[in-house]
């Protein structure tokens, strides 16, 4: 999904992700979609139209994962350009506060994964260095 101001240009596409660590693990989801279909990533997603993106945390969460949680505070910034598009992805610091693990909508698989083992992970472009560079793992 493109989006285009007046003139008909494309513009990027804001997007949200969810980092929630529990009890030294951190919450992942298998892609099931493009692009990186297959490799893993925090839950998120694109931000709906009048949605706040703190709200969108909490939504894209649930629908990946079947767990409710809490936005907490901003942890930072991705961007992904490619053929497919220009995305910008606020992180943002999410705890959980419900909700049984589950994969849903456009994740093939949701797992905690220990802090540990995270960079083991086959995960999406620039997910490592963006954990490491926040301190997370």
């Amino acid at each position: 999904m493109e989006t285009a101001d007046r003139m008909g240009r494309n513009l990027p596409v804001l997007g949200v992700g969810a980092v929630v660590v529990n009890d030294g693990s951190l919450l992942l989801v298998r892609r099931g979609v493009a692009p990186e279909v297959g490799r893993w990533s925090v839950p998120g997603g694109k931000v709906e139209l009048g949605e706040r993106v703190e709200d969108a945390v909490v939504r894209e969460t649930r629908e990946e994962t079947g767990l409710e949680v809490a936005c907490d505070s901003f942890l930072g910034f991705a961007q992904r350009i490619d053929a497919s598009g220009h995305f910008v992805i606020l992180d943002f610091l999410a705890h959980r506060v419900g909700g049984v693990l589950s994969a849903g909508d456009d994740a093939a698989e949701a797992a905690w994964v220990p802090l540990g083992k995270v960079q083991a992970a086959d995960l999406v472009s620039g997910l490592g260095d963006f954990l490491r560079s926040h301190r997370v793992i």
